[in-house]
């Protein structure tokens, strides 16, 4: 008679990291990190892509001063320097994208424009890879918008290195076509008391999955994490953060809030938390908030923390999924206001509080009315 040693789970800090595509396994569903993601709808993602990728487009308005971008080749030494693959689908972006997008903020430049880019799709017949990297120099301050449009079937990563005292703001939309399918690793890498204020909103696409993380350099880094998301019906849009807590008296909190609507709309929220032995003096949060708003739609919400040392200053989660509150309607209903009506003023006030986190007025002022016409077409 034999025996086998029993093999702990693998955590967090001990997943596999690798720039090659071909040291992951082939997906199958089973695995932790994908277990609520339908592979059948990443396409050729999920597999080995063939053919050649079609390029993806950017558009570049009049960019503040101290904010410039360039196109940088993949054996620039930038790339790859902030982010190592951790699934197979960040590594095939990694190996595919033969060149980089950079958009570079001038150390100690203190913008106060926001800098608009937009990358387009080219369409979601053929596979498109992309790599983004963001570098804001050593006591800088800016606010940048990344937002994806037109259709795609799209793997990207995004690098965002944020030097020593430097201050970014990052919105990131997705805003895709009906048909689009995007998969989306963004990692932050902060130095010494450093801050991101990072706001992800996605509303598009067939199937949208994004990854971020963030790890820490030095103390008194900062990491502020919001989402806002709004599903259709047929709708997967998943959401999974891992903050990595490396170094002592740092700071995270991620407020993620999601509605979704519709027969098949489904929304998936994983937030990972890890802090190391050495990360004393860590202070953390993480909640979700899932508003429903009508039969057939689903809500997966996962909140972890991994924990290594007990000298923290805190850390929590919480998560909670439910339906209208019957007496937020009932106290508006009872002022004359149609049940319709009231339904729209709760879900704003819902996504209040997050789209007043982004510092650019007609982004606010459009994502409102992407929100009201979404609730008008459901007759909510």
């Amino acid at each position: 008679m034999t025996t086998e040693a029993f093999a702990p789970p693998t955590t967090k800090s001990q997943a596999l990291r690798s720039y090659d595509v071909a040291d992951f396994p082939a997906l199958t569903g089973l695995e932790e990190e994908w277990r609520f993601t339908p592979l059948k709808r990443l396409r050729a993602l999920a597999g080995d892509p063939a053919g050649t990728p079609a390029p993806l487009g950017h558009e570049v308005g009049e960019l503040p001063a101290g904010v410039t971008t360039a196109t940088i080749g993949h054996d620039d030494p930038r790339v790859g320097s902030v982010l190592t693959p951790f699934d197979r689908v960040s590594a095939l972006a990694h190996g595919g994208a033969a060149e980089a997008f950079l958009i570079s903020v001038a150390p100690e430049a203190l913008v106060t424009e926001p800098a608009l880019i937009r990358v387009v799709g080219p369409g979601a017949a053929q596979v498109s890879y992309g790599h983004t990297f963001v570098e804001v120099g050593r006591f800088a301050e800016v606010t940048l918008v990344l937002e994806h449009t037109g259709s795609a079937t799209l793997a990207d990563n995004v690098e965002v290195a944020v030097a020593d005292g430097a201050k970014l703001t990052l919105v990131t939309v997705t805003d895709w076509a009906p048909d689009a399918v995007h998969a989306q690793h963004l990692k932050v890498r902060l130095g010494r008391d450093a801050k991101v204020v990072h706001v992800q909103v996605s509303l598009g696409g067939d199937l949208v999955r994004q990854f971020t993380s963030v790890e820490y350099t030095g103390r008194g880094g900062e990491a502020e994490l919001y989402g806002l998301y709004f599903a259709d019906a047929g709708q997967h849009l998943e959401h999974r953060q891992l903050v990595d807590h490396t170094e002592p008296d740092c700071r995270s909190y991620v407020g993620y809030r999601g509605a979704l609507q519709g027969e098949g709309a489904h929304t998936v929220w994983v937030g990972d938390v890890l802090i190391r032995a050495a990360a004393t003096g860590t202070d953390t949060y993480e909640i979700n908030r899932n508003l429903v708003l009508s039969d057939g739609a689903r809500a997966d919400s996962v909140p972890n923390l991994e924990i290594e040392t007990g000298e923290v200053a805190g850390a929590g989660h919480a998560s909670a999924t439910g339906r209208f509150d019957d007496e937020q309607l009932f106290y508006l209903m009872a002022r004359g206001i149609p049940e319709s009506e009231a339904r729209k003023l709760v879900v704003r006030g819902f996504f209040a509080e997050l789209i007043n986190k982004i510092p650019v007025p007609e982004l606010r002022e459009r994502l409102g009315d992407a929100i009201e016409s979404r609730l008008v077409k459901a007759g909510s």
